[in-house]
């Protein structure tokens, strides 16, 4: 144990003072904050409250209590974990968040972060006349399955295809779906993109693949090497999968069909490898750069 955590085991006693340390030590050690929380402050408070089984939107009824012996190692165990190693928060609580809704998480998956996650929240409106007319929709690269979760509950008379490369995500994924009891509305299936789904076709086609190209995979900080290496780069220029769904979507999309795509700051490099596709970018938070839209016609 370094000289900070050492002495704090005997000077720290209230929730304040281990706020205020946790503060420091996510400063000097340079944490980058990506997954969940935008800064030192709110993920201590986070960090803290979680451990302690305390409501992590609630700190001001706290802060001047008191921790336990026991209580106080648990939360220098969890501090020093961030500090020394990098790891991101969602992985130390294996909990994150999209919106209202949480997902179990843990290394075997990215920690979720979608704008596909907005869209879904204002049902894909005005490009979905009609939810309840969506009955087949297929999510790509389900990782912890959270937009497939998503998807279940803006499109309530759906089945929803899950599909992932990895086994060990869909273990994750099932996890999700038994604790939002969504067993008979989502199916998961282990599948390197569309390799296993021939003859299946859909209304809706989300997908969230992975679309880091090689120099930014090179210069990630720290905390997304804990991520799995397949959910995150995607070729020299980050497209190889974003190549692979847009070969092969049409087959897949119903008449009316459309894909959605998430293919994070690469919108001028796709519409240069793609000038005659017509390309719709949906605006969410960030702007209009992050998430495409085609229709099955567009893809013929």
């Amino acid at each position: 144990m370094n000289i900070y955590f050492s002495a704090a085991s005997q000077s720290l006693h209230t929730v304040r003072d281990f706020l205020r340390f946790s503060v420091s030590r996510f400063y000097q050690a340079k944490l980058f904050f990506g997954h969940g929380s935008n800064d030192a402050y709110d993920e201590a408070v986070y960090l803290i409250l979680h451990t302690l089984h305390l409501p992590v939107d609630t700190l001001a009824p706290f802060l001047d209590a008191q921790l336990t012996d026991i209580e106080r190692a648990e939360v220098l165990s969890v501090i020093q974990k961030r500090v020394e190693q990098h790891i991101p928060a969602a992985y130390l609580t294996h909990e994150a968040f999209l919106g209202e809704y949480s997902f179990y998480v843990d290394e075997r998956v990215i920690v979720p972060r979608s704008f596909i996650a907005e869209l879904l929240r204002q049902q894909l409106s005005p490009w979905i006349a009609d939810p309840d007319a969506i009955t087949r929709v297929l999510d790509l690269c389900t990782g912890s399955g959270c937009l497939a979760i998503l998807c279940a509950d803006t499109f309530p008379n759906a089945h929803i295809d899950a599909v992932d490369l990895s086994s060990d995500a869909l273990q994750v994924a099932a996890r999700n779906v038994s604790d939002y009891e969504l067993q008979a509305q989502i199916s998961l299936i282990e599948s390197d993109l569309f390799a296993k789904l021939d003859g299946r076709q859909y209304d809706l086609i989300i997908s969230n693949p992975p679309y880091v190209d090689a120099d930014s995979v090179a210069a990630l900080p720290q905390e997304y090497l804990h991520e799995p290496v397949l959910s995150l780069g995607s070729g020299k220029d980050g497209l190889d999968a974003t190549r692979l769904i847009l070969q092969h979507a049409a087959e897949h999309l119903t008449e009316n069909g459309i894909l959605i795509v998430e293919i994070g700051h690469n919108r001028d490099v796709l519409e240069a490898a793609y000038p005659k596709l017509p390309f719709t970018w949906l605006d969410v938070t960030a702007g209009d750069q992050f998430v495409f839209m085609l229709h099955r016609n567009d893809l013929l």
